[in-house]
C-alpha cells in the first residue's frame, strides 16, 4: 500500500525496537511501503530522533531496522541538491550518502565533511563506531575553508573522537593537489578539544652562527582550572646556551586578572678555548595584574613589572623592538579615596633601569597621602556676593620614599642604611585669587614645606685636596623647612583688524595677548638661626679666616633649605592668532549668519617667558625663552629658541648686555624645529559615494556592466606615508663651533592587492651624512597560508627572515621558516 503525491506531509510513529519516538516530515511527498515497513521521503526531508537530525533531498526509512538511508537528488541540471546534512547535539556535517542506524547508532558515510574546532575533515569513506567516534579511510585534514582545499595532509586512515582528538596512521601533506611524499608523518595526533586542555608544546627548531643548532620553546602546558593556567618552555643550544621560561595566566571574573613571566637563560658564546668565549647568565621578570573597577569603585590595584638583566634583550631578544629597548620601568602602584572626605592615599613601588649603563633605580615604596583644597573661610549660608577671604584654599600633601640608585651588580650588596635614600616631605600651599580694576586677576600664595630625614652629614675643609669633604655622617631623625611667598597678575589684551574691504571673504583677524607677571620670595634658610646649616672656617696663609656655609642634608631625598636670601621677578607673554572667514567663498549671500563663518587658527601659540632675580648681585637677568605652535595645512610645527642677554668674555658670561657688546639685543644659543607630514590615498568609496569596481564603463557601444571583464584589476593601491623632521641648533659659547643636527624619519605601507602589502621604516641622519635604522616587510595573504618577509638590509641588525605558515593556530608548528639571524653578524 503506497500514498504519493501528499504534499507537506508530517508523521511520527513509535518503533519497538527503539527507545523514543522518530518525527519524520518531506516538503513533496511521503511514500509508505506496508510489508517493507519503509517510509520513502522525497523533497527537503527530514528525520528527528532524540538529539539527532538528518535532512536530505532523499530519505528512507526503515522502521523494523530502524535504520535510515539518506542522499542528495539531481537538479535539472544535473548537479546534486540537497546533499544530507546529519546533526547530533553540538556534531554537524554534510556528507554524499548516510546509512544509519538509530538503535546501534552505528552507520557508514560516503564523502564526508566535517569541521572541528577549527580543521576539516574530509573522507571518501567514514564508519560511525558510535555517538562520539568515527574511523574513516582515505581522509583529508585541512584548516582551509574552501571547497577544494589547497592544502591537506592526506590520511590513510583515522580515527576521530569528538571534541577530544584525532589520531592518524601514516599520512603525507599535499599541497595544490601535489602530494609531498618525504614529508610522510607515520603517526599523527592533534588535540580536538572545544575547552582547554593539558600537554607537550612542540618546539621549534634552527641553527645561530655563535649559540649553534637549538630547540626553542619545547615543554608543558597545564591547564590547571578555570582560573588559571601554567605553560613550562624550555630552549637549548648545540654549544651549551640554554633557557628556562615560566608563564601563567589568571583570572577571577569581576575581581582581578593577569599574567606572570620568568625566564632564565645561561648563554655560551664562542667556543671554548678560543678567544671570544664567555658565559653570562641573563634573567627576567613580568608581570601584569589588573583589578577589576567593578571589584571595589573606591580603590585600584595594579602592577606593571618589567624587570631584567641589562644584558636580556641583547642576548635573548628575536625582535627589534626588543632589540633596541635601552630602559625599562615598572610600577605597582595601590590607590584608596575616601568617600565624602577630602583625603586619598596612594603606595608605590617603581622600578627603572638602562641597559647601557646598567644603571638602576628602585623605589621601595613611594607613598603619598593627599587633601584636597579646602576653603575654611567659606560660609556655609552666605548672604550677598563672595568675600576675597572665603576664596582662600588650603591643601595638604605628604610623600614618602625611600629609593635607591646604584649599579646592577651591586644591588644584592648594598647596605639599606647608608645606600638607600628615604624621608617624608609635607607641603601645605594656601592660595587665593581675585579681580582688581576688573580686568586683573590677582593670585597671590603661601607656600610651607617640611621635610624629615634620618640622618645627616658633617663637614670640614681638608687643606690638602683644598675641598670640602664630609667627616660625619649622623643617623637619627632630622628636620628640614622652608617657606615662601609669592604674587602673580595677568590680564588678556585683544587686538582686532577688519579689512575695509566690505566684499571681503575675511571677516576679521584676532590677536589675543596673555601677559603675565609674578613675584617671589625667600628669606635665606643658611642662616644659623634656622639651624639647618653648619659653617666652616678656612683661614688662608696669613691666618684670615672665611666662612663656608653648607646644608645638614646636602643630596638629600627632598633636597634642603635654599641657601641665600631669593627674590625674583618672572614675565611672560603669550599670543595666539585666529582669522574668520567664510566657509564658501562661491557663497556671500548670507555673510550675516554665523554659520557662514568657520575660524582658523594662525598661530596656536607663541610665548616668550624669563626672570630677573632681585637678590643676585650680578646676572640678574636669566635666559629669553620662546616656544611657538603652529599649524600649516594639516602639519603641526613646534619651534623653539633661547636667546642670552649677556655677553661672554673668554667662555664666561659678563655682567655686561650683549647689546651693549655688540649692537645685538640678545645671543642665540640655541633653536629647534620639528614637524611631521602624513599622507596617504584616497579610499574607492570615496570616489562620488561609489565602491570599487561599480562606475560603469563605456565602449562606445554602450554601457558595460562592473564585473564583466575581471581579468582587469581596479589598479587603485592604498597607501600611506609618514615622515618627520627635526632640527636642533646649539652654540653655547661664541667661542666655539655651532652644533646642528637635523633628521628626517620616514615609513609607509603599500597594499599592491588586497593580499599583498609592503610596509618598510628608515630615516637619514642629515648632519652626519647617513642612514638610519631600515626594515622591510612584505605580507602575502595565502588565504589559509600567509607569507611574511622582514629584512634589515644593512646595519648591526643586518637580518632577514622569510616564514611561509599556516594561518591556524591548530597548525602553528606547520611552516617553511628561512632566516638569517643579526647574532650571525657579530
Amino acid at each position: 500500500m503506497s500514498n504519493n503525491n501528499q504534499k507537506d506531509q508530517k508523521s511520527s510513529e513509535q518503533v519497538q525496537s527503539i527507545d523514543a519516538e522518530i518525527s519524520y516530515t518531506a516538503s513533496d511527498s511521503l511514500d509508505f511501503s506496508i510489508s517493507g515497513k519503509k517510509v520513502f521521503m522525497y523533497g527537503d526531508a527530514q528525520v528527528d530522533y532524540k538529539d539527532i537530525e538528518l535532512k536530505a533531498a532523499y530519505i528512507e526509512l526503515n522502521l523494523d531496522s530502524s535504520e535510515v538511508y539518506a542522499v542528495g537528488m539531481p537538479d535539472s541540471t544535473g548537479t546534486i541538491q540537497g546533499k544530507p546534512n546529519f546533526k547530533q547535539g553540538s556534531e554537524e556535517f554534510q556528507a554524499d550518502k548516510i546509512r544509519y542506524n538509530f538503535k546501534t547508532k552505528k552507520g557508514i558515510v560516503f564523502g564526508v565533511t566535517t569541521e572541528q574546532q577549527g580543521g576539516y575533515v574530509q573522507a571518501e569513506r567514514t564508519k560511525l563506531v558510535n555517538d562520539s567516534t568515527y574511523c574513516l579511510k582515505n581522509g583529508k585534514y585541512t584548516t582551509c575553508d574552501a571547497e577544494h582545499p589547497h592544502f591537506y595532509l592526506e590520511m590513510t586512515k583515522a580515527k576521530v573522537i569528538s571534541n577530544k582528538k584525532i589520531i592518524t596512521g601514516p599520512a603525507y601533506l599535499v599541497v595544490e593537489d601535489l602530494p609531498i611524499y618525504f614529508a610522510i608523518i607515520p603517526f599523527g595526533f592533534f588535540p580536538n578539544s572545544p575547552k582547554y586542555s593539558s600537554g607537550f608544546l612542540m618546539p621549534s627548531q634552527g641553527e645561530e652562527k655563535n649559540r649553534g643548532f637549538f630547540l626553542r620553546d619545547f615543554g608543558y602546558y597545564w591547564a590547571a582550572s578555570d582560573y588559571f593556567d601554567v605553560a613550562l618552555r624550555g630552549d637549548i643550544y648545540s654549544k651549551g646556551s640554554r633557557g628556562l621560561k615560566f608563564h601563567t595566566n589568571y583570572k577571577l571574573r569581576y575581581k582581578f586578572s593577569g599574567s606572570f613571566d620568568l625566564k632564565f637563560y645561561k648563554n655560551v658564546f664562542g667556543d671554548k678555548g678560543l678567544p671570544g668565549y664567555k658565559t653570562q647568565n641573563d634573567f627576567a621578570i613580568t608581570w601584569s595584574h589588573r583589578m577589576d573597577p567593578k571589584a571595589s569603585p573606591n580603590q585600584t590595584f595594579s602592577a606593571s613589572v618589567n624587570f631584567s638583566t641589562s644584558s636580556y634583550d641583547q642576548n635573548n631578544s628575536y625582535s627589534t623592538q626588543n632589540y633596541l629597548t635601552n630602559t625599562k620601568q615598572s610600577s605597582i602602584s595601590y590607590t584608596k579615596r575616601w568617600e565624602n572626605s577630602p583625603f586619598s592615599m596612594s603606595a608605590n613601588l617603581r622600578h627603572s633601569q638602562n641597559s647601557r649603563d646598567t644603571t638602576i633605580s628602585l623605589t621601595m615604596p613611594q607613598m603619598t597621602v593627599n587633601m584636597n583644597r579646602i576653603y575654611p573661610f567659606k560660609s556655609k549660608e552666605r548672604v550677598g556676593k563672595e568675600k576675597w577671604y572665603e576664596k582662600i584654599g588650603v591643601s595638604y600633601t605628604a610623600d614618602i620614599q625611600n629609593k635607591t640608585n646604584m649599579k646592577e651588580y651591586d644591588l644584592l650588596n648594598s647596605s639599606f642604611v647608608s645606600d638607600w635614600e628615604n624621608g617624608i616631605k609635607q607641603s601645605i600651599p594656601v592660595s587665593t585669587s581675585f579681580k582688581a580694576l576688573k580686568f586683573m586677576t590677582i593670585s597671590p600664595s603661601f607656600n610651607y614645606t617640611e621635610r624629615w630625614y634620618t640622618k645627616q652629614i658633617r663637614k670640614d675643609y681638608n687643606y690638602d685636596t683644598n675641598q670640602m669633604q664630609v667627616t660625619d655622617t649622623i643617623y637619627g631623625f632630622t628636620r628640614d623647612y622652608d617657606y615662601s611667598f609669592s604674587v602673580g597678575a595677568s590680564t588678556k589684551l585683544y587686538g582686532m583688524y577688519v579689512p575695509r574691504n566690505p566684499n571681503s571673504k575675511i571677516k576679521g583677524i584676532r590677536h589675543v595677548m596673555t601677559p603675565s607677571i609674578s613675584f617671589s620670595m625667600r628669606p635665606d634658610f643658611s642662616d644659623p638661626r634656622y639651624g639647618m646649616y653648619g659653617t666652616v672656617a678656612v683661614y688662608d696663609s696669613l691666618g684670615r679666616p672665611e666662612y663656608i656655609r653648607y646644608p645638614y642634608h646636602q643630596n638629600a631625598l627632598y633636597g634642603t633649605a635654599g641657601q641665600g636670601r631669593s627674590g625674583s621677578i618672572g614675565f611672560s607673554l603669550n599670543n595666539t592668532l585666529e582669522m574668520k572667514k567664510l566657509k564658501s567663498e562661491k557663497d556671500t549671500a548670507k555673510t550675516d549668519s554665523k554659520d557662514a563663518y568657520k575660524k582658523i587658527k594662525l598661530l596656536d601659540q607663541l610665548s616668550l617667558s624669563g626672570s630677573y632675580n632681585l637678590a643676585a648681585d650680578s646676572l640678574n637677568l636669566s635666559n629669553i625663552s620662546v616656544r611657538g605652535r603652529t599649524k600649516v595645512a594639516g602639519t603641526n610645527i613646534n619651534f623653539g629658541a633661547i636667546f642670552d642677554p649677556y655677553a661672554m668674555v673668554d667662555g664666561r658670561r659678563i655682567n655686561t648686555f650683549e647689546l651693549n657688546q655688540t649692537g645685538k639685543l640678545a645671543r642665540l644659543t640655541s633653536a629647534n624645529l620639528s614637524f611631521g607630514l602624513s599622507f596617504k590615498s584616497k579610499k574607492n568609496d570615496d570616489k562620488n559615494g561609489k565602491t570599487p569596481g561599480e562606475e560603469a564603463v563605456d565602449n562606445g557601444q554602450g554601457k558595460i556592466l562592473p564585473g564583466e571583464y575581471p581579468e582587469y584589476e581596479d589598479f587603485n593601491l592604498p597607501w600611506d606615508v609618514r615622515l618627520n623632521y627635526s632640527f636642533r641648533y646649539t652654540k653655547p659659547r661664541p667661542d666655539l663651533s655651532s652644533n646642528i643636527t637635523s633628521t628626517v624619519d620616514f615609513s609607509g605601507n603599500l597594499n599592491l592587492t588586497k593580499k599583498w602589502k609592503i610596509g618598510f621604516s628608515s630615516g637619514y641622519d642629515i648632519g652626519n651624512s647617513q642612514v638610519t635604522f631600515t626594515q622591510f616587510n612584505v605580507f602575502r595573504d595565502l588565504h589559509c597560508w600567509q607569507m611574511s618577509l622582514n629584512l634589515i638590509p644593512f646595519g648591526y641588525r643586518q637580518s632577514y627572515s622569510f616564514t611561509i605558515r599556516a594561518t591556524s593556530a591548530l597548525l602553528k608548528d606547520l611552516k617553511l621558516d628561512k632566516r638569517q639571524s643579526f647574532y650571525d653578524n657579530n
